[in-house]
């Protein structure tokens, strides 16, 4: 769901944050209403956005929440002080960002992670999904390396360097690995699945593939360490992570009433997660420095 960003599309982005721009998503009168915290979301129709919403009425706790359809925007607007906290980004895509801007935002709070899985019609089981050869995955650079390093975790390939964050196509041994890997654009992978192959389909495309998490061959721990980086975060800016009424925000998010709601928004594909604020700055310190390597090591 989440493509990784370049340094040069951030750019981009933050030259064309006109003011125009910004008033489209953002309302006048935050000097008015500087009570009101404004929260950044990329899912701000969901159910559990407005349950969110009425539980904090209910904690007196004022919030706004203001929708982007632009995964680059709610970073820069928080940078730029149009909104005080977002939550809609995984840890890794936040390093990227950070990476790539040169932003230092970091996460108050964790809210979830989505295990990503290997589905097949065919096939039972990972020895069958070997027997077949073929796996066929999105092609966006953060889904594509997550995809590799889950089939990866399932013994499917095997990697010349498990360390790497966002591993290629060109990073898979291909003598020692039990199948090879199709990259597709990430709406394709449900085309692909029905039409008999295996896939591995991001948790956003699997009800057009007519399936369910629970359907999956395999799928990456969430407890695992190296399915921290995919952890979702509430995320603002250095000098206010340790905002009390932030730290609000979280415990109202993992909430039962929430909770109930973003399992049903996400047909229960949704793992809650709650580590705490010093293991997220941890784990993203640690992605930001592997990201740098990795583009070190790519010039």
């Amino acid at each position: 769901m989440i493509t990784r960003l370049k340094k040069a599309a951030v750019v981009g982005a933050v030259a064309t944050l006109s003011a125009a721009g910004l008033t489209a998503c953002m309302s006048d009168g935050n000097d008015e209403n500087s009570d009101t915290i404004r929260i950044g979301s990329t899912e701000a129709d969901k159910s559990q956005w407005q349950v969110f919403e009425q539980k904090a009425e209910e904690e007196g706790v004022d919030v706004e929440v203001v929708s982007f359809t632009d995964y680059n925007v709610p970073n820069q607007a928080l940078t730029e002080g149009d909104l005080d906290v977002n939550q809609f980004q995984h840890i890794q895509f936040l390093a990227e960002s950070n990476v790539a801007s040169g932003n230092n935002l970091v996460p108050f709070g964790a809210s979830q992670t989505f295990p990503m899985g290997v589905y097949a019609k065919d096939f039972s089981s990972v020895e069958e999904i070997a027997d077949a050869g073929d796996v066929v995955i999105p092609n966006d650079s953060t889904n594509q390396g997550r995809a590799i390093k889950v089939l990866a975790s399932a013994g499917l390939v095997t990697l010349r360097d498990d360390e790497l964050l966002t591993p290629t196509p060109a990073d898979i041994v291909t003598e020692d690995s039990d199948v090879t890997v199709t990259p597709v654009d990430a709406s394709q992978t449900a085309v692909a699945y029905n039409d008999g192959q295996a896939a591995v389909i991001n948790n956003n495309f699997l009800e057009s593939a007519g399936v369910s998490a629970n359907d999956a061959v395999f799928k990456d721990n969430p407890d695992d360490p190296a399915s921290q980086p995919y952890i979702n975060v509430w995320v603002t800016t250095e000098e206010n992570k340790d905002n009390e009424d932030y730290q609000k925000l979280v415990e109202i998010w993992h909430s039962d009433e929430v909770q109930e709601a973003v399992a049903n928004d996400t047909a229960g594909t949704a793992v809650k997660a709650e580590n705490t604020p010093e293991e997220l700055e941890d784990i993203l310190a640690d992605t930001e420095q592997k990201i740098r390597e990795q583009e070190s090591s790519d010039e």
